[in-house]
């Protein structure tokens, strides 16, 4: 019960069958329902069968929605980073990512949550050599597995990545704020 902007909320609908349904593009047909994009308050909508009360009908939740928002939402950023690779926009490689930190505007630095401590030690030394107070500014994104960053960007083995500035940069960001935000 508090005003937040649309970024912070998430919006669900009643699917067809009567079952609830994120929304997590907000475009979905129908009345909709917001929750604070927190993890803690959809579980808590869940178990005090707040959906029911504020669609003032019989739905169906799934007992794993959290879980399954969580999915969705590192689902889409994944994908949005995705979209940045097919734009040229992240590079991938220790000697590379310095080679763009020195030329091209940097958005955001990626490092695998699987990753060494001392490797991303050694990446923030880098950006701090090369940017010098700006190293501070510069978001560093760690939601995401080595796996995952493997798949997301089509090659093996990325720990570390950097992300040159650019509109499906920043929509990436966004959806990485969002989940993190969630978490």
């Amino acid at each position: 019960r508090e005003v937040r902007a649309p970024s912070d909320m998430l919006r669900f609908v009643v699917g067809p069958d009567g079952d609830v349904v994120p929304d997590l593009k907000r475009n979905l047909p129908g009345r909709g329902v917001w929750v604070t994009a927190d993890a803690a308050h959809v579980a808590q909508a869940v178990k005090r069968s707040l959906f029911a009360k504020a669609f003032k009908d019989k739905v169906r939740v799934s007992a794993t929605l959290t879980e399954e928002i969580d999915r969705l939402m590192e689902q889409q950023a994944l994908q949005a980073l995705s979209i940045c690779n097919k734009a040229g926009l992240v590079t991938a490689g220790a000697a590379k990512i310095e080679k763009v930190l020195g030329s091209a505007p940097v958005a955001a630095l990626l490092h695998a949550t699987d990753g060494s401590a001392d490797g991303v030690r050694k990446m923030g030394q880098l950006v701090t050599r090369t940017k010098g107070d700006a190293a501070a500014k510069l978001p560093r994104v760690t939601l995401f597995a080595s796996s995952q960053l493997d798949l997301a960007l089509g090659r093996s083995n990325v720990i570390h990545a950097a992300l040159k500035s650019g509109a499906a940069s920043e929509a990436f960001l966004e959806r990485c704020r969002r989940l993190a935000l969630y978490h």
